[in-house]
């Protein structure tokens, strides 16, 4: 409070003397010091720094005057250095430096928080198999029928000629709900639903929905995240005199029928 006691006829209080050590000159404001502690030396470090960067571009502006004179009197010169103070463009390898890193960090920071590099993420194409495929080959019918889990054989179906490794699946198992389209090409039964009648590959006089059907088991299966094709089945061919299997539920193909034979009149109405 000594400035009260300045205003009531007092003497002025003594002008203060900074005696603390450390101290060093301001590098922006003339006539200024400021404390070298720990929080001012980034500020004080980048002012060296761009004092050490306007050196070195003020000695490559020489290098490239005195080059530029050479080049005038017709003398022979090497290639200009690179100006060190130049800032470089990321460019497109440093793009993929950044994604590379950015996956890298997402990655262990995955196996940190979940103890899974994914982020217990599970996807088909996580998987190393779906790039790079490995013993694909071509079965028989006698052949894929051995796959069906017994003697510590793996659990494979196919379906329209595909064959997928399924051991990953529950209900393939033995006692499974779908353990009966083990070691099979059960095509026909994954478009028309008659899982025991129709496990067979012929695809004869089946309807458009029951083909829209198969084609989406296909999918499912091709696309899965546990289920892997291994090969393809080879099937002897159809006699086309031979009958045409029987769908389990003749209403039911008689529905399809109709409504094909509806959508065949439509497209030839709208045709004309």
């Amino acid at each position: 409070m000594s400035w009260l006691k300045e205003m009531a006829g007092g003497d002025a209080p003594p002008p203060f003397i900074d005696t603390s050590e450390g101290k060093v000159q301001d590098p922006y404001i003339p006539n200024r010091m400021v404390s070298n502690k720990s929080a001012n030396r980034p500020f004080l470090a980048y002012k060296e720094y761009r004092e050490k960067q306007e050196a070195l571009h003020t000695a490559w502006l020489e290098k490239k005057a005195a080059r530029d004179a050479k080049i005038a009197r017709g003398e022979k010169v090497g290639p200009l250095e690179r100006d060190p103070t130049a800032q470089e463009e990321v460019g497109l390898l440093g793009l993929l430096k950044v994604i590379v890193i950015l996956l890298v960090c997402v990655s262990l920071a995955g196996k940190f928080f979940t103890g899974s590099y994914t982020w217990e993420h599970r996807s088909k194409w996580l998987q190393v198999q779906t790039y790079w495929p490995q013993n694909q080959r071509l079965f028989s019918e006698r052949l894929l029928a051995e796959y069906n889990g017994e003697n510590g054989r793996p659990l494979y179906l196919a379906i329209d000629g595909d064959v997928f490794d399924v051991s990953k699946g529950k209900a393939y198992q033995p006692g499974g709900s779908y353990h009966h389209f083990v070691g099979h090409d059960a095509a026909r039964a994954f478009g028309t639903g008659c899982f025991q009648a129709h496990r067979t590959h012929d695809t004869r006089g089946m309807s458009e929905k029951e083909l829209s059907s198969l084609a989406h088991w296909k999918k499912f299966y091709a696309e899965h995240k546990d289920y892997v094709k291994v090969g393809r089945v080879n099937h002897p061919p159809i006699d086309p005199a031979s009958p045409i299997p029987e769908h389990c539920d003749p209403k039911k193909a008689k529905a399809a029928k109709e409504e094909d034979e509806k959508k065949r009149k439509k497209a030839e109405h709208e045709e004309l």
